[in-house]
């Protein structure tokens, strides 16, 4: 079964609140856990809230969240912050990769019209219909495709000759 969306804003009823923060706890603690015991690395988790806990508990142990964040710390600064990603690091890098997506696919939309052009311009369809510069980028298209005909000719006739 399907769940449905969570609405994302603050829980005004005292008795819900606390469950969602018990629940979710105790959920962000097994994901803590899990990361750690399949990755093989060292994580811990600091979760306080004064509305509920007395004391901040801590995953694995309080002692072992300190010599994990004391590690850290000892660490230098650049690499402490190598790999922390700022929202706005992040959103950037995501456009990177979403634009270099738009770019490969333009390119391989790009290439599927001009291979369905030619296969147009073999059925019969006239020359001077085609944009020159489709006829450009058809002629490097044409050229790719019997460089690899070559290419494949040439492993298969290696390959007879060594039979």
């Amino acid at each position: 079964m399907a769940r449905n969306k969570v609405k994302l804003a603050y829980i005004e009823n005292n008795a819900a609140r606390k469950a969602s923060y018990n629940k979710r706890k105790k959920g962000l603690l097994k994901k803590v856990n899990e990361l750690s015991t399949l990755c093989g690395v060292e994580a811990c988790a600091v979760i306080y809230s004064s509305a509920t806990d007395s004391q901040p508990e801590a995953w694995p142990s309080t002692v072992a969240a300190r010599r994990i964040l004391s590690d850290f710390k000892a660490l230098p600064a650049e690499e402490q912050s190598n790999r922390t990603l700022t929202q706005e690091s992040l959103i950037k890098q995501m456009i990177a990769k979403a634009e270099e997506r738009l770019k490969k696919m333009r390119e391989e939309n790009r290439r599927m019209e001009l291979t369905q052009i030619m296969f147009q311009i073999f059925g019969g369809r006239p020359l001077n219909t085609v944009k020159r510069e489709d006829l450009n980028d058809l002629r490097m298209l044409i050229d790719q495709n019997l460089n690899a005909i070559d290419i494949r000719l040439q492993m298969l006739n290696e390959s007879y000759i060594l039979q």
